[in-house]
C-alpha cells in the first residue's frame, strides 16, 4: 500500500505534495479531530491554515490565488486528508471544491474576483445548494424559484443536506428561473447575509464535525449581477461539476478504506489471542487480503480515470462506476476493520469506528448508488 502507486501519472512532485499534505494532517487535524467530532464542528481558523499552505487553491486559476494541478494531485490531496479518519472535516473544509467551480467556469469576471480570492485564501466559506426536500438526484425538477424584478432576483424555496450550509458566506444555489425541466434552471451566488435566508443545523449519523444545514429562502433579494452564467443555462454547469465531485467522493472512499486497512493490520500484528498475534490466524489474514485486493482495484480504476481526465476525456460512465466501486470498497473495509478490532472497534475515537458510521453518506452523496448505475447504463447505450 506504499506510495507512489505504480502508474506513470504519479511523479516525484506528487510525492513532495504528499509530504506537505501529510504534515498538515499530522499537525493541524489529527491532534484535534476527536474533540472536533464530539463538539460537532471545527474552528473557522482551519480554513485560513489550509489557505495559507495553498491547499484550498489547488485546481484553481492563479489569477484568483490558486494553483492549477492535474487530476492526480487533486486526488492525492483528498486521499491524504483522509488520514485523519474524518470525512466530516474534509467535507466542510473542502466544500469550495463543489461551490466554487461553477463560478470559475461560468461566472462573470467581476463575480469571480469578488468571490474566489477570499475563498481560496480561507477567509470566506462557500457552499453548493442543489438538493431539496422534494428530491435529491432529480435536479431537473427542483422547485426553488428565482423571479426577475428589475436588477434583482427574488428567491423562494428551500434546500437541504447542504455542506457548510450554516456558516457559508456564499451559497452557489440552483434555482428555477424558467419553465419546467432542465432548460429552466439557473445558478445564483447568494450572499450568506441575505435578508430572508434562514438556516437550520442538521444532526447526522456520521460526519459529525461537518457543518450540514437546511436552508430556507423567503423573498431573498439577490442582485442580478450574481447570476452565474446565462439565465436558464445552469443545468449543464451542475452536471459538469458532478463529475468532479464524484471523483473526489471516490477518492475519499479510497482514502478511508486505506485508513481502515492500516489500522486493522497494525492491530492484528499487536493483538495476541490464543498465544499468537491475530495476523497469525488464517481467517484474519484472509480478511486483510480481501481488503487489500479491493483497495488495489479502486486504486487502479481511479488512476486510469485521472490519466484520462488529464487528457481531456469526460468518462462519465466510468466515473459513476468508480464511485460505486470505491464506496463498496470502504463499506467492506470499515466492516472488516471493526470486526478485526473487536471491542476496540466499537469505541469512539477509533478511526475505523468513525469511518464505519460514515460509509453510507459516500454511496448517497453526489448521486446515490442506484442513480450512478442508471446514469452509467444510459452512457453505455443500454437503452438505445
Amino acid at each position: 500500500m506504499a506510495f507512489p502507486r505504480k502508474h506513470p501519472g504519479w511523479t516525484d512532485e506528487h510525492e513532495q505534495l504528499r509530504r506537505t499534505v501529510r504534515g498538515f494532517v499530522e499537525r493541524e487535524l489529527e491532534p484535534q479531530i476527536n474533540a472536533w467530532e464530539e463538539a460537532g464542528e471545527f474552528p473557522r481558523a482551519l480554513y485560513q491554515a489550509a489557505g495559507e499552505l495553498g491547499l484550498l487553491g489547488m485546481g484553481f486559476p492563479e489569477a484568483y490565488g490558486g494553483t492549477p494541478v492535474n487530476a492526480f494531485a487533486a486526488m492525492l490531496l483528498t486521499e491524504e486528508l483522509c488520514r485523519a479518519g474524518s470525512g466530516g472535516v474534509i467535507a466542510s473544509l473542502m466544500s469550495h471544491g463543489i461551490g466554487l467551480p461553477p463560478i470559475i467556469a461560468l461566472g462573470s469576471e467581476p463575480l469571480k474576483q469578488r468571490i474566489a480570492p477570499p475563498v481560496i485564501a480561507g477567509e470566506q466559506i462557500i457552499a453548493l445548494a442543489i438538493t431539496e426536500p422534494s428530491g435529491g438526484s432529480d435536479v431537473a425538477n427542483l422547485q426553488t424559484t428565482a423571479r426577475r424584478e428589475g436588477d434583482h432576483f427574488i428567491v423562494d424555496g428551500s434546500k437541504t443536506f447542504i455542506t457548510s450550509g450554516m456558516r457559508a458566506d456564499w451559497i452557489t444555489t440552483a434555482v428555477r428561473t424558467g419553465g419546467p425541466g432542465m432548460q429552466g434552471i439557473s445558478l445564483l451566488a447568494i450572499p450568506g447575509d441575505t435578508k430572508g435566508l434562514t438556516r437550520a443545523k442538521l444532526d447526522k449519523m456520521g460526519w459529525w464535525c461537518s457543518d450540514t444545514a437546511s436552508l430556507y429562502f423567503d423573498g431573498c433579494k439577490v442582485p442580478a449581477e450574481n447570476l452565474i452564467g446565462a439565465e436558464n443555462s445552469g443545468f449543464m454547469g451542475i452536471m459538469v461539476n458532478f463529475n468532479n465531485e464524484r471523483m473526489m467522493l471516490a477518492a475519499i472512499a479510497l482514502g478511508m478504506a486505506r485508513v481502515c486497512y492500516e489500522e486493522a493490520l497494525a492491530w492484528a500484528r499487536e493483538r495476541q489471542t490464543f498465544g499468537k498475534p491475530l495476523v497469525r490466524h488464517q481467517v484474519i489474514r484472509h480478511k486483510l487480503v480481501d481488503m487489500a485486493t479491493s483497495i488495489r482495484a479502486v486504486e487502479c480504476m481511479l488512476d486510469d480515470l485521472a490519466w484520462r481526465l488529464d487528457r481531456g476525456e469526460v468518462p462519465i460512465a466510468e466515473v459513476c462506476m468508480a464511485k460505486n466501486l470505491a464506496t463498496r470498497c470502504v463499506e467492506q473495509c470499515a466492516k472488516d476493520a471493526v470486526q478485526i478490532l473487536g471491542g476496540a472497534g466499537f469505541i469512539r475515537g477509533v478511526k475505523s469506528e468513525r469511518i464505519y458510521r460514515e460509509t453510507k453518506v459516500l454511496s448517497i452523496g453526489g448521486g446515490a448508488e442506484e442513480i450512478m448505475k442508471e446514469l452509467a447504463a444510459r452512457q453505455l447505450g443500454y437503452l438505445r
